[in-house]
């Protein structure tokens, strides 16, 4: 049987998180993937079936907080040994971790597809080169949401006709970073036409740290919010002369994410280098 035919199989680290939850689901509802490792924090969950922990039946995949060993183990167990092999690590944890698990994951030759959000460029960048080096492909994708790719790519056409732009990404108020990694690739996404965004009219003073939002190099201006009952949400708003154009991309609930977190599995082991963003693998 080739490569091809065989299921590919996923670890998944911040299994019983939000999104980690909704990753094994997708992926045990998929004939083409396989949970093989579940990597969760909680020591005291530490040995039970992530089935049984996330409302499935039992899927024979016992929790473990040992990421390193897990990679070790199933990297053993399933060689990258060429295109379309090996074994896919989907990470959504957190921002003080993610580097660590990236770098592991590519070090066990383990294809990352890497949902947290938090890396800064220079990290990325060294990512990007040790899986040049390794030869491991690798997804960074801050958002899985084909809508926000939509999003990202009119505002990029906006901005060609606008001088002035600010963006606002709202989210649950669990979200330990701010501003989002996509409310970020969205203002980097605007950056790349080479322009300076927002040339001030005034000798402009905060007398509240911080209400103006965090600024950018290029003028863009990024705001958070954080409050409970919101998922996901962020706005590029345009601003001309009498009048303004606004872009707003709203997931309702995270399983608007598994689309592209599935197609990103099945397309990031033809890779032998880093992608980042989702509009990379489309």
């Amino acid at each position: 049987m080739s490569n091809d035919a065989k299921p590919i199989p996923v670890i998944v680290a911040g299994a019983l998180g939000r999104m980690g939850i909704e990753v094994i689901k997708a992926i045990n509802a998929a004939r083409d993937c396989d949970l093989v490792g579940a990597v969760e924090v909680d020591q005291a969950k530490e040995g039970t079936d992530v089935g049984l922990e996330i409302g499935l039946d039992a899927l024979g995949v016992c929790l473990t907080s040992d990421l390193e060993g897990c990679l070790c183990s199933k990297s053993q167990e399933v060689k990258n040994d060429g295109p379309n092999s090996g074994v896919v690590l989907v990470d959504f944890t957190h921002p003080s971790v993610v580097y660590e698990h990236t770098r592991a994951a590519i070090a066990y030759g383990v294809h990352p597809v890497i949902g947290t959000t938090g890396l800064t460029t220079e990290q990325i960048n060294d990512l990007s080169d040790f899986a040049n080096k390794a030869s491991v492909g690798t997804a960074v994708i801050p958002n899985f949401s084909v809508g926000m790719v939509l999003l990202q790519q009119a505002a990029a056409v906006a901005a060609s006709f606008y001088d002035y732009a600010e963006l606002t990404e709202l989210h649950h108020n669990f979200k330990a970073d701010a501003p989002s990694g996509t409310c970020i690739k969205t203002a980097e996404i605007l950056e790349e036409l080479g322009k300076t965004f927002n040339q001030n009219k005034v000798d402009e003073h905060e007398s509240l740290k911080g209400c103006r939002g965090g600024l950018r190099e290029s003028g863009l201006r990024l705001h958070s919010v954080r409050l409970p009952g919101l998922v996901a949400h962020q706005e590029v708003m345009f601003g001309s002369s009498g009048e303004s154009y606004t872009l707003r991309h709203d997931t309702i609930d995270r399983s608007a994410y598994m689309p592209g977190v599935l197609l990103t599995i099945r397309k990031v082991r033809k890779l032998q280098t880093l992608v980042y963003g989702l509009e990379r693998i489309l």
